[in-house]
């Protein structure tokens, strides 16, 4: 699987850490495509690509706060995960790293939007009226 074009999905390309997605090459089509559905959902319903037309604000922020509880399970998880691996509770390197990706690349997106955010605040903010 080439990931050579992640590196150009927007809000990826501003990210210090991009290092870290040669280990996406380790994960299956399956998990690769569970993170960007779920995040590809969360970012097509704050950018009002699902065809809802209201786009009121109490709809966006409740989107982004379920994206960031997501962000939140899944950094949890990993580090359940993490845990029991030290503790010799799991002997599963793959099942490790899985989690450890995805909470790195739910984090990744998570920051991007809050970027994208802060500079279309700061952009309003700079408009003459």
């Amino acid at each position: 699987m080439d990931l050579s074009s992640l590196t150009g999905i927007t809000g990826l390309t501003g990210l210090t850490n991009t290092s870290n997605l040669s280990n996406l090459s380790k994960l299956s089509d399956e998990d690769i495509t569970t993170i960007y559905s779920a995040y590809g959902d969360a970012l097509s319903s704050v950018s009002g690509a699902d065809g809802n037309k209201n786009g009121d604000f109490s709809s966006i922020l409740d989107s982004m706060i379920g994206a960031i509880d997501e962000t939140n399970d899944l950094q949890s998880y990993a580090e359940s995960a993490e845990i029991q691996f030290a503790l010799g509770q799991s002997e599963n390197t793959h099942d490790l790293l899985i989690a450890q990706t995805k909470a790195t690349v739910a984090l990744q997106y998570t920051v991007a939007v809050r970027d994208k955010l802060i500079e279309a605040y700061k952009e309003i903010m700079n408009m003459q009226i």
